[in-house]
């Protein structure tokens, strides 16, 4: 009993399924056998392995074309394996470039890292993830940004390259194609000639080895088995010099007609038209671009606050093109102000983060996202800028800046006279913003301004104010600028201000 056929289910077609019908040359009604071979490797711990690699269709050990009827012809089944081999993504060692994808990077598989050689690997950043970028984490998948070779956005980089695939299609640069075209059509017909000669000879000795095996004597058999084998391989040379100029004609390519030529020279005047247009794809672009690139190295050179892109490019047929495009840093949505910033930059100088953050407080100013200011807030502001904090010293030298209190304690006065004498203008004093106290310099000039005593015939300030008959603000204000000279004397009786009296007076009598 014979046993049936089992019943056909179809189902939907699986990636692997589609892949191995458009690779399998039975499809194109070819026969092969050997398309894979067993190879033996030794793995990282010294075992012996076996794995199966696949061929060449020229390292196939069988390969007969036209075996039976084929779904498609030989020629479209070789025009599917290029295509095929071109979309298999370079990372994985290919000749390609990869697939076109839908993405807008325009140069998705065509950008490499100007640092390494490596394909530059597409990213797509923005709220709806719209804006394409290009990165290269120097053959370390756990790399962090800060180890990057490439982190870059790419809307400047496109728009820069597309401007260059523009120019070089412009009218002059298609005129310049159309005859560097017709060269290699007249190049291609030289040699077609000379495929042409040597088929006209391979010919020729084949009837020349045809008649030297008819006009021997069919019973001298030695020689004519001799000139048949000739005779053989003179028609095997005719038949394989007529294939090649078969193939080559095949692949000559097409004259352009004069409409054509017209056509292309108007594209040049067109296509930026055509490439703006709401219809052309992201797709359709990239594949424009590939027509005359083969690849765009991408070089990031930064600073602090921007920086530039050096872009090498590297059109098909081996011309080289270098391009350079300034990078603006996009400042965050969330900013502290940059007035804050360089306040807080002075500050450090002289205050602890929680005297900083009571001060920036006291003037009404928050941080980025409207909150108040803390010691924490203020110091995670001073590491994101790069601002060192405040360095108490134990010893601090002469002319350093000190609260009004500490300098009171030095001077051995009251802090509310310190405070009064600065806002009189008798001891200057230095405010670094709004809301930030008072300090005072410790000078060589200012310790002159206090003795233990007063020099004979300095007056005090109610004295001197009569003696100078100005008020007393006027006569302060003359101390402040220099013009009278004041003392503090610090003990004794005399403790207080003393002021020098005006000059005296000498009559005509």
């Amino acid at each position: 009993m014979s046993r049936g056929l089992p019943e056909i289910t179809w189902v939907e077609p699986t990636y692997k399924a589609v892949l191995a019908a458009l690779r399998h040359p039975a499809y194109a009604g070819a026969y092969a056998y050997g398309r894979t071979r067993a190879e033996r490797y030794v793995d990282e711990l010294g075992r012996l392995r076996t794995r199966r690699r696949d061929l060449r269709s020229d390292q196939w050990e069988v390969l007969i074309p036209g075996h039976h009827d084929g779904f498609i012809d030989w020629d479209a089944y070789q025009d599917i394996q290029r295509r095929l081999d071109g979309n298999i993504p370079p990372a994985k060692g290919a000749p390609g470039t990869g697939a076109v994808r839908e993405g807008s990077a325009h140069l998705q598989t065509l950008a490499t890292c100007g640092v390494c050689g490596r394909k530059a690997a597409v990213c797509y950043d923005g709220e709806h993830k719209a804006t394409p970028g290009y990165y290269c984490t120097g053959g370390s998948p756990g790399a962090s940004r800060g180890h990057w070779h490439l982190r870059v956005g790419g809307a400047a980089i496109d728009a820069a390259v597309t401007g260059a695939f523009l120019a070089a299609l412009a009218p002059a640069a298609l005129q310049a194609c159309l005859a560097a075209a017709g060269q290699l059509e007249a190049g291609y017909d030289t040699a077609l000639d000379q495929h042409r000669r040597q088929v006209g000879q391979a010919r020729c000795q084949a009837a020349q080895a045809e008649r030297r095996y008819r006009a021997v004597d069919p019973e001298n058999r030695l020689v004519a088995r001799g000139l048949e084998t000739q005779w053989e391989h003179a028609l095997q040379a005719q038949s394989d010099a007529e294939a090649e100029l078969m193939r080559r004609e095949k692949a000559r390519p097409a004259t352009l007609t004069e409409p054509e030529r017209a056509a292309i020279l108007a594209l040049g005047d067109d296509l930026s038209q055509v490439w703006n247009a709401p219809t052309t794809t992201d797709k359709d672009r990239k594949q424009l671009l590939r027509t005359l690139l083969d690849e765009v190295a991408i070089t990031v050179h930064r600073d602090q606050i921007e920086g530039h892109a050096d872009l090498l490019l590297r059109w098909k047929g081996g011309a080289i093109s270098e391009l350079t495009v300034p990078l603006k840093r996009q400042p965050p949505k969330n900013r502290t102000g940059e007035d804050t910033v360089e306040l807080v930059r002075r500050l450090a100088a002289h205050y602890a983060d929680g005297m900083i953050a009571a001060m920036l407080n006291k003037q009404g100013r928050t941080t980025a996202t409207g909150l108040s200011f803390t010691p924490g807030r203020v110091q995670s502001l001073r590491h994101h800028w790069r601002i060192p904090r405040h360095q108490p010293s134990d010893d601090p030298p002469e002319g350093e800046l000190r609260t009004v209190a500490d300098a009171a304690r030095h001077l051995g006065l009251a802090p509310s006279t310190l405070h009064r004498w600065v806002a009189d203008g008798f001891v200057p004093g230095e405010q670094l913003t709004p809301a930030a106290p008072w300090r005072i310099r410790m000078t060589g000039k200012l310790w002159a301004l206090f003795a233990d005593g007063a020099p004979v015939g300095w007056l005090p300030v109610r004295e001197a104010i009569r003696s100078h008959g100005v008020s007393r603000q006027t006569l302060l204000q003359r101390v402040k600028r220099g013009e009278l000279h004041a003392v503090h004397v610090r003990t004794g009786r005399a403790k207080g201000l003393r002021i020098e009296p005006p000059p005296a007076q000498t009559g005509l009598f």
